[in-house]
């Protein structure tokens, strides 16, 4: 019986992509789409966008299983961290928290002046970005990095980094 570890499935029989079958021709293997995928933690894809202070990896991604509508993956940030201002597109963002107390940093004008507002979080607490919003994640922990699980309603993981954090709306000057 094979291991699990030589398939991307749970089932031992179902041949990944890149195997070839008994007789050493390349099978006909299910398409992307057409099968489950099992990502391990330890197979997870730093290749992806990156903001300055924080380190992310792509699980789910068209690239990684060929989803159309969803990235998934993990964020962590090294203690006494904060990571650059930035936002991500048109993409809704939904972060899980796993480990530590991140922060989360964005500015609000509803007052007529715009003030800095940070969520501070704990584990099993959920933050939900919309599109285009700029924000920043920090880790205050001296000693503990910050984990998060996010899901983005697009199939890559949109980043777009910016010098300063702004108002929706409000974009800065380009020159």
């Amino acid at each position: 019986m094979a291991s699990h570890t030589e398939h991307d499935a749970f089932h031992p029989d179902l041949p990944d992509h890149d195997h070839d079958d008994d007789h050493g021709t390349a099978e006909s293997a299910l398409p992307l789409r057409a099968r489950l995928h099992h990502i391990r933690a330890d197979a997870l894809d730093g290749d992806t966008a990156q903001t300055g202070g924080m380190r992310r990896f792509a699980a789910i991604s068209g690239s990684t299983v060929g989803s159309e509508r969803i990235w998934m993956g993990q964020t962590h940030v090294a203690p006494d961290t904060a990571s650059s201002n930035h936002h991500h597109g048109a993409s809704e963002t939904a972060i899980h928290v796993v480990k530590g107390h991140p922060e989360f940093v964005f500015l609000d004008d509803s007052s007529g002046t715009p003030e800095e507002i940070r969520i501070r979080t704990s584990p099993g607490d959920y933050i939900f970005v919309p599109p285009y919003v700029p924000h920043r994640e920090e880790n205050p922990s001296p000693d503990d990095e910050a984990v998060v699980v996010i899901a983005r309603s697009t199939q890559e993981a949109i980043v777009v980094n910016l010098p300063e954090l702004y108002v929706l709306g409000d974009e800065p000057d380009a020159g």
